[in-house]
């Protein structure tokens, strides 16, 4: 028993210092190789630094799950340190320039003013000096409506008038484009008997030179009565002026040349297309 303790006494003594000394000498590597390592990753140039091993992590460096958990701040807490957005708020309502594009009362064009129902114009009558002047008669009591004074002396010839007659409402339309500003004047001409559309076609042309201020000149023959029940009767062809309408066109005043006792009357615009027809006028 006394052997045997003085045994494990002995071992004791022998063996401690031992493992004393060997465990100083570990930890003395441990902390010598990282201090190595972190002078080496401190000293050491960009992309030449040794990167440490998974095997020297896990022994080394490493920290446990719960101090890992404990040093990180959770970042479901963390209060946000973004600067507030300052990007105003999207909006759906169009900008003015557009409101203004896709109004209608912006971009409708204005309404042209509705003419008078009805209308005459002021014009100088003068009935025709020959026979064969009623071309450049009716060409100068319809200027006269435009306040343009022109003689029949002077339109004849303008006009190509002959002891004939004057050839037809081309002539009037050109001389007609020549004296008004703008050159208005549009023929019309009838092959035959007028359509309804050519009465209403020379109804609306009617309306539109009288507000306008012109006259219309007419290339007429054969027969027609005003509406006071008057008679009047070209067969060889006749011109006369359109000076004004009534009843939205659907009457117009007649300003005759031929007859000065009988200078003006009204007549249907109906009864003034059948007149015309086979003929033509300017409007």
């Amino acid at each position: 028993m006394k052997h045997t303790l003085k045994r494990q006494l002995r071992r004791l003594a022998t063996e401690r210092p031992y493992q004393i000394v060997a465990a100083s000498a570990a930890a003395l590597a441990i902390a010598t190789t990282a201090g190595a390592l972190v002078a080496g990753a401190d000293d050491a140039p960009a992309g030449s630094r040794t990167p440490t091993t998974v095997a020297e992590m896990r022994s080394d460096t490493v920290a446990s799950r719960g101090e890992l958990r404990s040093a990180a701040p959770s970042a479901s807490v963390a209060p946000s340190t973004a600067a507030p957005s300052t990007a105003a708020p999207a909006t759906s309502a169009a900008s003015p320039a557009a409101k203004a594009t896709s109004n209608p009362d912006v971009t409708r064009k204005p309404t042209p003013p509705k003419p008078p129902a009805t209308k005459v114009l002021d014009y100088d009558y003068e009935a025709q000096n020959t026979y064969y002047n009623c071309g450049p008669a009716a060409t100068r009591n319809a200027l006269s409506a435009s306040g343009i004074d022109r003689t029949q002396e002077e339109l004849g010839p303008e006009l190509g008038t002959t002891e004939m007659g004057t050839n037809s409402a081309e002539d009037t339309t050109r001389v007609l484009n020549a004296e008004v500003k703008g050159s208005p004047y549009r023929t019309r001409m009838f092959a035959g008997t007028p359509s309804p559309a050519q009465m209403d076609r020379l109804q609306a042309d009617v309306v539109k030179a009288i507000t306008d201020g012109r006259g219309v000149v007419a290339n007429v023959v054969g027969d027609a009565i005003d509406t006071e029940g008057g008679y009047h009767s070209y067969g060889g062809g006749h011109y006369i002026a359109v000076v004004g309408y009534k009843d939205n066109g659907r009457t117009v005043r007649i300003a005759d040349s031929a007859n000065a006792a009988d200078p003006a009357y009204w007549i249907t615009t109906i009864d003034l297309a059948n007149w015309i027809a086979t003929r033509g006028y300017s409007a």
